[in-house]
């Protein structure tokens, strides 16, 4: 069939302009990006929550995912760095592994112990301050370095409290996971007081290193490896599994009841409910997916790679877009 005029006109914009029906910038020589990196990572919402954030403070920066494998994280992290990208995520399995990967920490990555936000910093002159990377134009760059933090701690405290009004202090948690999240995700429970913390994991030595430095650091938090014989306040899945459709449940249901509890929180937020918090919610359970935490800990990053603050607004908007639809 042949184009009408309309169609014509409309193609001829487009080749001469192509953001005519996009509100986006052009990706450009000059274009600086972000980056998130796990393995896998085909789940990832943080391009369309990151991407939205930039596009609001009006930032000429594109935010990617790539999945890297845990051998290559340290080429990977060097590759961003001499390609002068501004910062990175990182989720699964690297945020234990990046803590020796990167040239400094910041107070939040060393306090608790697990790397998910790396800032790129450089310096024009081989003995000049380190700057962040978007206040330094990219040719003009003699040296850079990767700074690690951590956004998760504070995340996570915030996405329970808004969005299972649960308050840590004093209260009774089941942990499952010990790795790089659930391993911050104890630490920064037993920081905001709560009474009992009952950690499980696949590997039960890594749940022990995670309950020793507990009880060093945290004294009254009353800390036990295995699932509890009572009930509790909330139970916390920090693994990865119920990303894909064959994983196991996180929890042993022959070992504790999620009758027992009240609240859950799935750390995992695609699907948009897991089988963990399926079985949560016929058990009466209130409950809620990680969708809040990833948000807090996006706009966190995004507050230290731009030094603004975040347009929270948008970002949940672009994310509950990308989750649900």
């Amino acid at each position: 069939m042949p184009l009408a005029h309309w169609d014509l006109l409309r193609l001829s914009r487009l080749w001469d302009n192509p953001v005519v029906f996009s509100s986006e910038k052009v990706i450009s020589a000059t274009t600086r990006f972000c980056a998130v990196y796990g393995h896998p990572i085909k789940h990832s919402a943080s391009p369309a929550m990151q991407n939205a954030g930039m596009a609001a403070l009006d930032l000429p920066w594109r935010y990617l995912a790539f999945d890297v494998a845990p051998d290559d994280l340290g080429a990977a992290i060097k590759g961003a760095a001499a390609m002068r990208f501004i910062g990175l995520n990182l989720t699964v399995p690297h945020k234990l592994l990046a803590v020796d990967m990167v040239d400094d920490l910041d107070a939040s990555a060393r306090v608790w112990g697990a790397v998910n936000t790396v800032r790129f910093e450089a310096r024009t002159t081989v003995d000049g301050e380190w700057t962040p990377l978007h206040d330094v134009p990219a040719d003009e760059v003699v040296e850079t370095r990767s700074v690690g933090f951590n956004t998760d701690a504070d995340a996570i405290i915030q996405a329970v409290r808004e969005d299972l009004e649960f308050e840590p202090l004093g209260g009774k948690v089941l942990l499952l996971g010990a790795g790089g999240a659930g391993r911050v995700a104890a630490l920064r429970l037993a920081a905001e007081g709560v009474g009992r913390l009952w950690l499980v994991n696949r590997t039960k030595a890594k749940a022990e290193a995670v309950a020793g430095d507990i009880r060093q650091r945290f004294p009254g938090t009353h800390v036990t490896v295995g699932y509890p014989d009572e009930p509790v306040d909330l139970v916390l899945n920090a693994t990865s599994l119920g990303l894909k459709p064959e994983d196991a449940l996180p929890l042993d249901v022959e070992m504790f009841d999620l009758k027992q509890a009240r609240f859950a929180y799935d750390m995992v937020y695609r699907p948009a409910e897991t089988p963990f918090l399926e079985l949560a919610d016929k058990a009466g359970l209130k409950t809620a997916n990680g969708l809040g935490m990833l948000l807090y800990q996006g706009a966190k990053a995004l507050e230290i790679w731009s030094g603004r603050p975040a347009p929270v607004d948008a970002m949940r908007k672009a994310l509950k877009k990308a989750i649900y639809g």
